[in-house]
Formats: structure tokens, sequence, C-alpha cells
């Protein structure tokens, strides 16, 4: 998966293939969070704060496994 390097306090960086949209945090964790559409991640990735939309529209709306 391709990751894109993110500009955030909270994320490192940030991937989507096939439906799974991989978070890496700066804190080193990195989860996978499944069934995501891709406009949810290109949603995420234009964000004007990344942390702030994946806590609004992310973060316990998806399936998520740590990696």
């Amino acid at each position: 998966m391709q990751m894109t390097q993110i500009s955030s306090s909270n994320i490192k960086s940030i991937g989507w293939e096939d439906g799974t949209l991989r978070i890496e945090f700066n804190n080193g964790g990195i989860y996978e969070y499944l069934e995501v559409p891709e406009e949810e991640f290109n949603s995420l990735k234009n964000a004007s704060s990344v942390g702030s939309y994946y806590h609004q529209n992310i973060k316990g709306n998806y399936e998520c496994n740590k990696l």
C-alpha cells in the first residue's frame, strides 16, 4: 500500500487500497480501517486538519484493526 506523509501533530502517514485505510500515527501505532470508501480517504487526505477529520469521520465509524 502506498503511504502518503501527512503534516499533522497526530498522524504521520495515510494510505488506502481496495477499501482499506491505513493510518500510521506519530506515536508509532498503525491501524487499518475496513470498508472505507475512496471518497472518504480523499476527504481525509485533503482536509485542512487531518487529525480533526479523522476524529470526526473515521474513528469509531469503521471496523478497525491494530497492526
